[in-house]
C-alpha cells in the first residue's frame, strides 16, 4: 500500500498492492494502523456508503460542518470515476485549490479527504460504483455543498454535459458559502483533527 499527498496538504491517494493470480486477486483496501501512521490520527469509522453514478454525473461539492465534520475513505468499485478534493478551509494557504484523483476497478485507488475538506466526482463510466467509509454519521442539518460548476473554482469536470442533482444545483458558490459564514476555518480544522 503507497500513500501519496496530493498538493492540498492532508489529502492522500493510497495505492494497494494486488496480488493476482489465475483464480483472481486480494489486495488490502484499507488499514487502519497505515492511514492513523500517515494522515497522524485514526480515522473512527462510523458509517459506510455506496453509491451508482451514469456517466457525466457530477456529485459534490459536499462537506460537513467542523467539529466534527466528516473524513472519508474513498474507493471506485465498478467502473471509472474522476474524484475532486477541495480546500474550502478558510484562511488555508491553498484555500480554493482542488485535485483529481482517477478511480476505477483496475488500479484500485482510493481517496483519504479530511476533515473540513469538500468532496466531490465525476463519473467516467456508466454503473460508476463508489464506496466509502465516513468518520462520522450523516448529518442532514450540518451537511452542505458548493456549487461543481462554480466559475471561480473552476473546477475541469471531464464532460460537457454535467449531471447535477437539484440540491448541487442550488447549492452557493465557494464566495456564497464564504459570506453566509457556511465554510469551515482552517485554524478550527487543524485543532479538531490535533484532537483525535
Amino acid at each position: 500500500m503507497k500513500f501519496r499527498e496530493l498538493s492540498i496538504p492532508g489529502a492522500f491517494e493510497i495505492t494497494p498492492q494486488q496480488h493476482g493470480d489465475p483464480r483472481g486477486l486480494f489486495m488490502e483496501w484499507y488499514r487502519h494502523d497505515r492511514l492513523a501512521e500517515v494522515v497522524g490520527h485514526p480515522l473512527r469509522l462510523a458509517q459506510g456508503n455506496l453509491s451508482v453514478s451514469a456517466k457525466d454525473v457530477v456529485r459534490g461539492i459536499h462537506f460537513a460542518d467542523v467539529p466534527p465534520s466528516q473524513a472519508k475513505y474513498v474507493s471506485c468499485v465498478r467502473g471509472a470515476v474522476l474524484d475532486v478534493v477541495v480546500d474550502i478551509r478558510v484562511g488555508s494557504p491553498t484555500f480554493g485549490r482542488w485535485e483529481f484523483v482517477r478511480l476505477d476497478d483496475v488500479d484500485r485507488r482510493s481517496v483519504y479527504v479530511p476533515e473540513g475538506f469538500g468532496h466531490g466526482f465525476c463519473a467516467l463510466t456508466d454503473d460508476a460504483t463508489l464506496h466509502y467509509v465516513c468518520s462520522e454519521t450523516y448529518n442532514p442539518t450540518g451537511e452542505h455543498a458548493v456549487h461543481p460548476l462554480d466559475p471561480d473554482l473552476a473546477i475541469a469536470w471531464p464532460t460537457d454535459a454535467p449531471q447535477l442533482s437539484a440540491r448541487d444545483d442550488a447549492a452557493p458558490t465557494l464566495a456564497e458559502a464564504l459570506a453566509a459564514g457556511l465554510l469551515p476555518s482552517y485554524e478550527e480544522c487543524m485543532k479538531y483533527t490535533a484532537s483525535l
